[in-house]
């Protein structure tokens, strides 16, 4: 195996790495920074989301595994107390492995964009009115501060914190959120959670984006001069090395 490691800033986290490097070479992987098969990331979710963007063109030859050493472990494997058992876990036992679709953002340019968990277009400073076409037929206008559409993998995240629903594992779908939408009679949109199958293409469009912000994982961009922007389940997978059961209620629960 060529392997490499991806660390949250912080001393303990540091050493972890050293101990995981040293032990790991021990049994004959090979440390590898530019083209490594596994990518074991120490820390919380964003370190594992910068792992996973750090090498956004090599996902298809690249297993992750995580390690919580962070306030936020959802899609981590081990804590740090675990490590001998994930040390004895990566020296015996083949793993298995789960795939997650990343979302994919077109901008008008052609320029495309890829988040794990979401993509927001937001405002706070004005309201925005964004009409919203699926597979190209209109499909609503929302007012208010702007929407999100996340993955299955980032519906527990900002997605559950507006409000949106938490999806069942295993599921391939895109769900649409609206941000504090406006409700009275001049005004009308779902305001609830939409989820769609994996292969709609949204489209949005608006003439008030110059002062919105496009949000993704932990990306931040203007969308100044940008009039539409489409979204879309990407053929890009992040796939996860698994050497023990994995319960995807249990971590959902350790969220609340």
């Amino acid at each position: 195996m060529r392997f490499t490691t991806i660390i949250r800033d912080d001393e303990h986290s540091r050493k972890i790495s050293s101990l995981i490097r040293k032990e790991c070479e021990a049994i004959g992987w090979i440390y590898d920074e530019k083209e490594p098969t596994v990518v074991i990331s120490i820390g919380g979710d964003g370190t594992l989301l910068r792992a996973i963007h750090h090498y956004i063109d090599q996902l298809d030859q690249i297993g992750f595994i995580g390690i919580h050493t962070g306030t936020l472990g959802f899609f981590t494997d081990y804590t740090q107390s675990q490590i001998p058992l994930f040390l004895q876990d990566v020296s015996h036992n083949p793993p298995s492995y789960d795939e997650f679709s990343l979302l994919e953002l077109t901008l008008e340019d052609g320029q495309v964009l890829y988040a794990f968990n979401e993509f927001r277009i937001e405002s706070f400073s004005r309201t925005l009115k964004l009409d919203i076409y699926i597979n190209h037929e209109f499909f609503e206008r929302s007012t208010g501060s702007g929407i999100c559409v996340c993955s299955q993998s980032g519906s527990t995240a900002i997605n559950r914190a507006l409000g949106g629903a938490v999806i069942d594992d295993g599921l391939s779908v895109m769900e649409l959120c609206e941000i504090m939408p406006i409700s009275h009679k001049g005004h009308h949109s779902l305001k609830n959670p939409y989820i769609m199958r994996d292969d709609r293409i949204i489209t949005i469009e608006s003439e008030e984006m110059d002062e919105a912000q496009l949000c993704y994982d932990y990306f931040e961009r203007s969308l100044r001069d940008t009039k539409k922007v489409e979204i879309k389940t990407s053929t890009k997978k992040v796939r996860f090395f698994r050497y023990r059961p994995y319960s995807y209620l249990k971590r959902l629960k350790n969220l609340y």
